[in-house]
């Protein structure tokens, strides 16, 4: 891999030659694990500006058109998240010289909290080419990573590092995005104008011009001097300000998504169900549920070209008409075979082509399959293999070990999606971000209720291993030793459910949910699933920890299998004014109506064992949770415990639907209604 230094360059073609479509990384930690920035993209001409403000890409208009940038949002990694973006580079408009990356932070934040800021870019195969690390980013609110650019017919990348005090507002004003002035209507009103303002309305440099435009999907409020949950823009009229953060795309053009109420059935009576475009109760074997889902989940794909691109960007596939096929014959010496499935994109008379392999209901990829269709692939010259299943892939512990041939000139990806992974994927796009039209919206409903029938077999993850009842057993007779594979085994396994509750709780919600990793960074995968499998058999614990964008701390998970209890729990800090019984009084009203059984601990300054008792107990005398020294407090912690779940067998366990049931509860109940939500979260505008 390429090593970068502030102010280098490369060209895309010396290092790969497959740079037609790339995926860029960003990413960073915090020793919280809370600490987080929201990415941004900008296509500039040779004068290095904006054409139009349609050429900013952010979190309120991720993608582009004709799919030559996207957003891909947050994926979890081995230490921490990465934030993702795709460029077709085949695709950017020919006026097009130069494609600025940025990260931005909100409200008071500044890069230099965060520690290991860090770009990747890799190729169209996945393969790595280049790294560029910022080791001092400075007092900063946003900050420059790169660049693409155009020299001689070919793109070159140079690393930047540069950082802007003033934030996004200050990236996007810089380039020539202009910003809405008009503070005097609300926000549905701004957007439709913005919908109908003409490119002669403003230039770059005419600030002062009126009416001056704003990005087709920024979002403007008028000025509220009472509340600080928004940004000054430098330049911007007075009295205006531009929401920094929404929880979901928007622009100007009206998207379709599910209603949050179900309108009234017609049914004569509850026996009666509704007719399905993709019925799963006549399924009876494996291979008519791997047949069934395959076929089902690429043909929506192919029709709903938001979902389709969305699945295959993330894999190298260029933006273009997509047509899916199954059970499509492929030679193989004299053994023909069958892969589930061919997706085919064509773009500029050239095609990318990737084999599907399906499997259902718990049934594990087999390596020798998958190794056929590498193999295959590689001698005609497709671009990719895509496995999927019910399984969560980790980084440093693939599902299947394929060995393709260095000697090719032609490289072959391999890459995994999981069920739940489509699943969040659908849930995001019809109940939160929208999608073109009705017909759109009702195909994804009807694949997502497929998705989660009980007999489609595509529940993802399902049983917890086959070491998991060994070592439950183990640690109950206190005979599990540090170096045991089979603790390694689960930790993999407890790995792959939180990150499968990530993806389903964050499709439901329309907010960014990942798992929070403590270990340095950089650390390597296999030796920090060792460290922790050494934890459980000392402990006897599995230890997890959800960041929910939008909530004032981390949820924590903790499954003690030595008394078979699982806990959930979250701390927030003590408020920097007030009383301590005012703080009480208030928590507890919060609280009204959550679980009798809630636990309140408070958390004391360099001292443990803090007053604590359930929020039954609590209610009449808030100030019981008070400690009777003064000594100070830092905050509470609020815990919810449920017992596991003893099922053992290899279907889906009771452990695993106590954990689903376990975190749902305690946001419902407990996260829901405390104070202290993120500025973003708080700063929604209203939907259009």
């Amino acid at each position: 891999m390429h090593e970068m230094v502030k102010g280098g360059n490369v060209g895309l073609a010396s290092l790969s030659e497959d740079v037609g479509s790339v995926m860029m990384s960003l990413s960073w930690g915090s020793p919280t694990g809370e600490g987080d920035a929201d990415v941004s993209v900008l296509l500039l001409t040779a004068d290095g500006k904006v054409r139009s403000d349609g050429d900013f890409y952010f979190y309120n208009n991720p993608v582009a058109a004709d799919g030559s940038v996207q957003l891909l949002g947050k994926a979890p990694t081995a230490d921490g998240s990465e934030d993702r973006i795709t460029f077709d580079l085949t695709a950017i408009p020919a006026g097009v010289d130069q494609i600025v990356v940025a990260a931005s932070r909100y409200e008071s934040a500044r890069f230099s909290e965060l520690q290991d800021l860090r770009l990747t870019l890799a190729d169209g195969s996945g393969e790595s080419l280049l790294r560029f690390a910022i080791d001092d980013p400075g007092e900063v609110s946003a900050l420059l990573f790169g660049e693409f650019y155009r020299r001689g017919g070919d793109w070159k990348f140079r690393a930047i590092g540069q950082g802007y005090e003033s934030g996004l507002a200050g990236v996007a004003t810089d380039f020539g995005v202009d910003i809405d002035d008009d503070a005097g209507t609300d926000v549905d009103e701004d957007v439709d104008e913005v919908e109908g303002a003409s490119d002669a309305d403003a230039g770059p440099e005419s600030e002062s011009a009126s009416p001056v435009r704003t990005p087709e999907s920024v979002s403007v409020i008028p000025a509220q001097p009472s509340s600080p949950a928004v940004e000054s823009v430098p330049g911007a009229g007075a009295g205006v300000e531009v929401a920094p953060r929404s929880a979901r795309p928007r622009t100007a053009k009206k998207k379709v998504t599910l209603p949050k109420v179900a309108k009234k059935s017609l049914a004569e009576n509850d026996s009666w169900r509704g007719a399905r475009l993709f019925p799963a109760s006549a399924l009876k074997s494996d291979h008519e549920r791997e047949t069934r889902a395959t076929s089902v989940l690429l043909s929506v794909m192919a029709q709903v070209p938001e979902f389709g691109r969305r699945l295959t960007a993330g894999f190298g596939a260029p933006v273009g008409r997509m047509e899916t096929f199954t059970e499509v014959t492929l030679p193989n010496g004299e053994s023909p075979r069958r892969p589930d499935g061919v997706i085919r994109v064509e773009r500029a008379g050239k095609l990318w082509t990737a084999l599907v392999e399906t499997k259902t209901n718990g049934n594990p990829l087999k390596p020798d399959q998958v190794q056929a269709y590498a193999d295959i692939a590689a001698r005609r010259g497709y671009e990719a293999v895509i496995t999927l299943s019910n399984d969560v892939e980790l980084e440093g512990s693939p599902l299947v070990e394929v060995k393709l041939d260095g000697r090719r000139k032609h490289k072959v990806a391999l890459w995994h999606l999981s069920w739940a992974e489509v699943a969040h994927q659908a849930q995001l796009l019809i109940r939160h971000e929208g999608v073109g039209n009705a017909a759109h919206a009702w195909l994804l409903q009807e694949l997502l209720h497929y998705l989660q029938h009980e007999n489609s077999g595509c529940h993802g993850f399902q049983n917890m291993g086959r070491s998991w009842v060994p070592v439950r057993n183990a640690i109950d007779a206190e005979t599990l030793c540090q170096g045991d594979p089979r603790a390694v085994e689960v930790v993999e396994s407890w790995e792959r459910l939180v990150r499968q509750v990530c993806l389903r709780l964050g499709g439901e919600l329309g907010e960014k949910v990942l798992p929070v990793q403590r270990a340095k960074r950089g650390t390597d995968p296999a030796s920090r699933r060792a460290a922790l499998a050494d934890r459980l058999c000392v402990d006897g614990r599995l230890d997890a920890e959800l960041r929910i964008e939008g909530t004032p701390g981390v949820l924590a998970l903790c499954a003690d299998l030595r008394t078979g209890k699982l806990r959930t729990s979250i701390e927030i800090a003590a408020p920097d004014q007030g009383y301590p019984l005012t703080w009480a009084k208030r928590l507890v009203r919060r609280l009204a109506e959550a679980p009798a059984d809630l636990h309140v601990e408070t958390l004391l300054e360099e001292q443990t064992g803090g007053p604590r008792g359930t929020l039954e107990r609590l209610r009449p005398e808030p100030a019981d949770i008070l400690p009777k020294n003064g000594a100070q407090i830092t905050g509470f912690r609020l815990s919810l415990f449920r017992g596991m779940g003893n099922t053992r067998g290899t279907a889906e366990s009771g452990f695993i639907r106590s954990v689903d049931e376990s975190v749902d509860r305690f946001h419902a109940s407990v996260v829901v209604h405390l104070e202290g939500r993120s500025a973003r979260a708080a700063r929604r505008p209203v939907d259009a």
